[in-house]
């Protein structure tokens, strides 16, 4: 399947093309003040490999891109960059976090896309990037701010299903119908949903700040400021996700705490009734004995059987009653 390609070409922070041929590449970066940008959506080996061949992209770095599960992380090579990064949607209803692998080769002149999947549409970075045409003269700075800065807003989207949902979940288990195992499972699938989550938030955050080091020149002076907040929206991200996996730590253990409440319950108000129909047991089989006692074959012992029954287990009613047993 060949793979659709999306891109662009800024000259001095103008957008003067779109849409044209991957082979067209070296014709507008041999064009001074010019950047270009390329993305591509699941490329077969030989498509990337054309551009890397195109573009000096590192062997490393192109094996990263067409391997699956890359864990966010920036690698430097003598040319370029390489960072990869992951966009995520929380599917509540299917209890399950959907992941999308952005990997990026970052140069001067150039930003090279490659989306393992199309589940994260690049239309939201081409709007991003529009509304903030002002700062395209930062060149590929800019065009990585956006792509950041759409991929972290989605971090926190993420993060605000996950408390609506624990939410839900916190008002749940104080009702007095107990979880059933669907809505167990639905809830454990949630938890290892947040855990990966909290797996690509982190090592995101170390790859944000290896960027911004002065030293490596992938940030422009006058963008800094920009990926400082998105490094600080990062942050927050992190630190939610932690306080959300100490609420879930929180809530487990007062759902374990609950149910066994609960089973204490039950099993009072049995062994409450349990005592109150053990007196008439008793009673009857003293009575039933077959030797004389007090009152045998008169209706008197009848009267005092059937007397000691309705006191003494109206008495164990009031007494578990007045101690909340039943």
């Amino acid at each position: 399947m060949t793979s659709i390609a999306q891109t662009r070409v800024y000259r001095k922070g103008v957008l003067e093309l779109e849409g044209f041929a991957v082979a067209d590449v070296s014709e507008y970066l041999a064009q001074d003040d010019t950047v270009v940008w390329v993305d591509l959506c699941s490329p077969s080996a030989e498509q990337l490999q054309e551009l890397a061949n195109e573009l000096g992209l590192h062997e490393l770095a192109v094996e990263d891109a067409l391997a699956e599960h890359q864990r966010p992380k920036l690698d430097h090579y003598q040319t370029h960059l390489f960072l990869s990064t992951h966009a995520v949607h929380v599917d509540t209803e299917n209890t399950r976090l959907v992941v999308t692998e952005i990997d990026s080769f970052i140069n001067s002149r150039w930003l090279i896309t490659v989306r393992k999947n199309d589940t994260f549409s690049m239309s939201d970075v081409l709007q991003r990037w529009d509304r903030s045409g002002d700062l395209a003269t930062q060149g590929v700075s800019f065009l990585l701010y956006g792509l950041l800065d759409v991929v972290v807003d989605g971090y926190f989207e993420a993060v605000q299903c996950f408390d609506d949902y624990y939410d839900t979940v916190s008002e749940g288990i104080f009702s007095d119908h107990p979880l059933n195992p669907t809505q167990q499972r639905h809830w454990f699938e949630m938890r290892q949903a947040l855990v990966r989550f909290h797996r690509l938030a982190v090592p995101m955050r170390e790859a944000v700040s290896s960027l911004m080091r002065r030293e490596h020149d992938a940030v422009s002076e006058g963008l800094y400021p920009y990926f400082q907040d998105v490094y600080d929206h990062i942050l927050r991200v992190t630190e939610s996700t932690d306080a959300l996996r100490d609420l879930v730590s929180t809530i487990v253990e007062t759902n374990l705490s609950l149910r066994d409440y609960r089973q204490n319950q039950v099993m009072k108000k049995v062994t409450s009734w349990a005592a109150i129909v053990a007196v008439p047991t008793l009673i009857t089989g003293y009575y039933g004995m077959n030797v004389p006692y007090p009152g045998f074959g008169q209706q008197s012992g009848v009267a005092v059987s059937a007397a000691l029954i309705v006191v003494m287990s109206a008495g164990l009613y009031l007494l578990f009653r007045k101690r909340d047993w039943l």
